[in-house]
């Protein structure tokens, strides 16, 4: 058989990952945001000596740093969907990338909790009016991102019709169904809990100076600290979790594989022995199905019965057939 009589029978993996996502021109405007206030804040901060404008400049610059890493997993999956060293697309690429945010977050919580108890047992002499101005400036520029990447996300339906079968020892079979989803971008999940982290920080801090000033409470401010460094530290976790089982291709949800298992033996002679179905990116998932059956039909057979809403982009069916009773 010629190479050109396959073309039928062969699809690539890209599975939309070359298309560009909402979160990705979002994110670059909250990055332009916030590098713009952060160089304003810098700049200030040196021009009028105040210490509370560098450093919430410097930690802006750090929300940058991460932004940029968020901006980069983004453009990097696109220019490397159709890359075949990638098995199943890049689609664990965002994955990877709101890990790495999430990581980031660790050390900013860690951070906060260090500063804060250092504050609590040698309190430093604190600049209210002017301290209280840099955390609501944070908190409108920070508002503003959050509003931005907390906009709905957008759902997309993508038609992959993939109905192939090979004749070996036993029958493999390749499909991907028409599914329509919600995004499950955990990328632009770790730019929205950076900037919601920075808000966040803003408004503990506004509380605490607040307290300070007119009551006193100069240890309301490692206290919110700390506060908020818990907060950030359980969104870290969180996040690590979830983008760390797409990440070690963890089970996809019993739901999911008692669907596909039940549509397969649906006709009371097939028996599934073997069932993986994982995530292979954004609210998208691959199956490996292997299965014994006296008079089984044809995997394309097998592939129909599984309802086509279940975001299955790629299932392989393996066949083998069963000589005893």
């Amino acid at each position: 058989m010629h190479s050109h009589n396959l073309s039928h029978w062969e699809h690539d993996h890209t599975f939309a990952q070359d298309e560009r996502r909402p979160g990705e021109s979002r994110t670059l405007i909250v990055i332009a945001i916030t590098a713009t206030m952060m160089v304003v804040e810098i700049f200030a901060g040196i021009h009028y000596g105040s210490m509370a404008l560098l450093a919430d400049g410097l930690h802006m610059a750090s929300h940058t740093v991460a932004l940029g890493i968020t901006a980069f997993a983004y453009y990097y999956a696109r220019r490397h969907a159709r890359d075949r060293n990638f098995s199943f697309g890049t689609g664990k690429v965002n994955s990877l990338g709101g890990f790495t945010g999430a990581i980031l977050l660790a050390v900013f919580a860690f951070y906060m909790a260090i500063e804060s108890l250092g504050r609590l047992v040698d309190p430093v002499e604190i600049a209210f009016n002017q301290a209280i101005v840099v955390a609501v400036l944070g908190l409108v520029v920070n508002g503003v991102s959050v509003f931005i990447l907390g906009a709905d996300g957008h759902s997309h339906g993508h038609d992959h019709h993939h109905d192939h079968g090979h004749s070996h020892d036993h029958h493999h079979g390749h499909s991907g169904h028409s599914h329509h989803h919600h995004e499950h971008d955990h990328n632009l999940k770790s730019a929205y809990l950076h900037v919601m982290a920075d808000a966040l920080t803003s408004v503990l801090a506004i509380v605490a100076l607040l307290c300070a000033k007119y009551f006193g409470w100069v240890w309301m401010d490692p206290i919110m600290g700390l506060v908020g460094a818990a907060l950030v530290a359980k969104w870290s976790y969180g996040l690590m979790g979830t983008t760390a089982a797409v990440l070690l291709d963890r089970q996809a949800p019993e739901a999911l594989q008692d669907t596909i298992r039940n549509a397969i033996e649906e006709d009371g002679d097939s028996l599934v022995t073997d069932l993986h179905v994982w995530c292979i990116g954004p609210g998208i998932h691959a199956a490996e199905v292997t299965l014994v059956a006296h008079n089984p039909p044809s995997p394309n057979e097998y592939k129909s019965r599984i309802p086509k809403s279940d975001d299955l982009v790629h299932v392989s069916v393996e066949i083998h057939l069963c000589d005893r009773h």
